[in-house]
């Protein structure tokens, strides 16, 4: 018996008539080759079974090379920590740390600990960047790239999620561990077919802002694992990060902006009533869903999307914006808005740098260099800014809007919070008064308090 990678999957050849093939994890008859087949990451699964069952088989899957020597990864108290419960977990797990307390690290430690060939998937062509440079310190020999006009393949590779999706059915078998940064964007969307066809045995997931609940959450358990060790911004805050305080600044709506945002709150919320009543336990997701399907709902919907759009970056956020910017003329600032409409209007406005998916590679780097050495001090964006990007030397942020709740104040508020001596990181909330922002903001705070579970 034989098991052999084809195309994302496992296929079992030359089966033994007394093994209970349709009895192992996964697998289901081919008719096309007259084999059984198995999704690739289901592989280590099927090897133990049949291992365990006493059955003699060539396991043929896993081609990877063997990378060569790692220097040595310093790792910090807590970051050893977690490495162990990784490791006491089978490697498989999701190690959840704040950012700036150095997930990355973490992950750099796994491969040099594991000595095998690594694949690290990242979502942004920004982080693509990143992980090459930070290995590069501790992995002295060629790194392969995938992602962002690059397709090169070596024992350590990093790869953009949207490479690995297109690649992956060739790829799957090289690699015997998996390192997903920003994993909580799996579980459930359509990249998770790239961990499906990977047959890379142990995995590991990092992320600020794990997934907790729902379908997510069981996709994330199946395809990466639980979590197995978690510390939240307030376990480390003061200490191995930056001290910071948050400043609510409360703002008002004008006269015209008031009326124009209760006419499209009100039309929202009739229909949301409407559909509450007819189903009081469904999510927003689920309204959204249903609310498609007939004029008065996609009017509604419409009339949410305009109110957020208004209030996320309304006069008095503007002025509030200038007004901060010139009462911190010496720091260097962050400034994070809901869009990319949004942080054009603030570049044009207040002179100030927008970093959005728009700018390619080299541009990015002038710009980052040019914030790091201080000729540039403030930063405009919606989204790209929020997720894994090294920033140490921002220590102001101005919250104008945002899209996405806890996580994402989580993940953009660490921006602020790679340590420096003496540092005290400043994080300023824009919000208007009298609207769906107030609950936001109480909610997203959740995320900065502490949630040791180690």
């Amino acid at each position: 018996m034989r098991l052999v990678f084809d195309r994302g999957t496992v296929l079992l050849l030359d089966a033994a008539s007394d093994v209970e093939v349709a009895d192992l994890p996964g697998m289901l008859w081919d008719p096309r080759v007259g084999a059984y087949r198995a999704p690739a990451w289901r592989h280590r699964e099927v090897a133990t079974s049949l291992a365990r069952g006493g059955v003699r088989f060539a396991d043929e899957v896993n081609r990877g090379e063997a990378p060569g020597a790692w220097r040595e990864v310093d790792l910090r108290g807590y970051q050893r920590e977690a490495l162990d419960a990784w490791s006491r977990a089978g490697r498989r797990g999701v190690i959840v740390l704040p950012t700036g307390s150095g997930k990355t690290r973490v992950g750099i430690a796994a491969m040099a600990r594991l000595g095998v060939s690594t694949l690290c998937l990242v979502p942004t062509r920004v982080l693509l960047d990143q992980w090459c440079r930070e290995l590069a310190t501790f992995y002295p020999h060629h790194i392969g790239r995938f992602g962002d006009g690059d397709r090169e393949l070596a024992p350590v590779t990093v790869s953009t999620y949207e490479s690995a999706y297109r690649h992956m059915a060739e790829l799957g078998n090289r690699f015997g561990l998996l390192v997903i940064d920003e994993a909580h964007h799996f579980g459930v969307g359509v990249h998770d077919e790239a961990l499906e066809l990977c047959a890379a045995p142990a995995r590991l997931g990092l992320t600020a802002t794990p997934v907790r609940e729902g379908a997510a959450l069981h996709g994330v358990g199946r395809l990466i694992g639980p979590t197995v060790y978690e510390l939240g911004i307030g376990d480390l805050a003061g200490t191995f990060l930056a001290d910071f305080e948050v400043v609510a600044v409360r703002i008002d709506l004008t006269a015209q902006e008031r009326e124009q945002y209760d006419r499209l709150i009100a039309t929202y919320r009739s229909a949301h009533r409407q559909f509450q009543r007819l189903a009081p336990q469904a999510s927003w997701a689920e309204f959204a869903s249903a609310a498609v399907r007939t004029a008065e709902g996609r009017a509604a919907l419409r009339a949410w999307r305009e109110s957020r759009r208004l209030v996320s970056l309304c006069a008095a956020k503007r002025d509030a914006v200038g007004q901060l910017l010139a009462r911190h003329r010496a720091a260097r600032v962050l400034i994070f808005v809901a869009d990319n409409h949004a942080a054009y209007e603030i570049a044009r406005e207040h002179l100030v740098m927008p970093f959005t998916c728009d700018i390619g590679r080299s541009e990015r780097a002038e710009v980052l260099e040019r914030f790091r050495a201080g000729h540039l001090r403030a930063l405009v964006s919606a989204r790209v800014l929020n997720e894994g990007l090294d920033v140490p030397d921002a220590d102001v942020a101005i919250v104008v809007g945002g899209a996405m709740g806890e996580r994402e104040h989580v993940q953009r508020v660490g921006r602020l919070l790679r340590p420096a001596p003496g540092k005290r990181a400043l994080v300023y909330e824009l919000i208007a008064r009298r609207t769906t922002e107030v609950g936001q903001a109480t909610r997203r705070r959740m995320g900065l308090v502490a949630r040791s579970t180690t």
